[in-house]
């Protein structure tokens, strides 16, 4: 899908699919959904120098063995605040396969240089959103100094997939479809406005595999049963990506969000009370 034009495309698209009857073969989605996400990847990865900003989770750990199974070579991009989940992971995993990993584990005082930097580029920069940036920031700025010819990035299985808290309370309230559809109307404004203003500030070709077309069609046409129950999310592709061959143990991790997982929201946390602000928002507004 076009990413500047994304809410368009998911509209028509919903339209499209409207009056479809839901996939509900299990066997045969995991093995349609395993072909489209490698050809998601294959058709984005023609370039000498490929990197993967990787946080340890499933859905970028996904993109590191899909590039295996497709013989490409790549280097994974990570970072976090020293002793977060996410450097922990992404370690013992890029070990495990021997994948290439490039990390910068990042001191308290230089998360907040970060978070000073990462301030003055996106827009509204609320404590989550900022939070999610900040590791970005330093991806980003690692894969600009490599002259990584495209980034991967795993945008978009927690909308298709029924990845997000919200799911569980639509789950209970058998509207999980609905509210995968409408996390895709918002992910404009929810994630794209402020990825995109790193990305373009480190002018990054990134590409996003799980927001391909065909992987966003087929996807938002498989049952919703098959996506969430009441203990487990995003089960159909956590089931595909062991189907293709990822040890279940990092398939089936579980995983925090992005501004927890790397330790930045944390980071934000210890230095609004070091500097003597009660609310973390204030903290972030006396840098800017």
């Amino acid at each position: 899908m076009n990413l500047l034009n994304i809410t368009e495309e998911v509209l028509l698209l919903e339209q499209e699919l409207k009056d479809k009857p839901p996939l509900n073969d299990k066997q045969e989605i995991i093995q349609r959904l395993a072909q489209l996400l490698l050809n998601a990847v294959d058709k984005r990865t023609h370039h000498q120098n490929i990197g993967i900003a990787f946080s340890g989770g499933v859905d970028s750990t996904l993109l590191a063995f899909l590039c295996t199974k497709l013989n490409k070579k790549f280097t994974l991009y990570n970072t976090g605040i020293a002793g977060a989940p996410d450097i922990c992971w992404a370690t013992r995993i890029a070990q495990f396969y021997n994948w290439p990993l490039k990390q910068r584990v990042c001191t308290l005082e230089e998360a907040e240089d970060i978070i000073e930097k990462t301030l003055k580029i996106i827009p509204e920069p609320t404590v989550v959103k900022t939070g999610i940036a900040a590791p970005e920031y330093v991806v980003l700025d690692m894969v600009k100094k490599d002259n990584v010819d495209v980034l991967l990035g795993g945008l978009g299985p927690e909308e298709l997939f029924a990845g997000y808290g919200r799911h569980k309370q639509a789950f209970k309230d058998n509207r999980v479809h609905e509210e995968c559809w409408d996390g895709l109307k918002k992910i404009w404004d929810n994630d794209l406005t402020r990825d995109l203003a790193v990305i373009n500030h480190f002018n990054i070709n990134m590409q996003c595999p799980f927001l391909d077309k065909e992987v966003v069609k087929f996807a938002m046409q498989i049952a919703p049963e098959l996506k969430i129950n009441e203990t487990t999310k995003k089960i159909i592709l956590l089931e595909t990506a062991v189907h293709l061959g990822l040890e279940k143990e990092f398939a089936f991790r579980p995983k925090k969000a992005m501004q927890y997982g790397s330790g930045f929201h944390t980071a934000i946390e210890k230095l609004a009370k070091k500097k003597g602000f009660k609310l973390k928002q204030d903290y972030l507004n006396s840098l800017r």
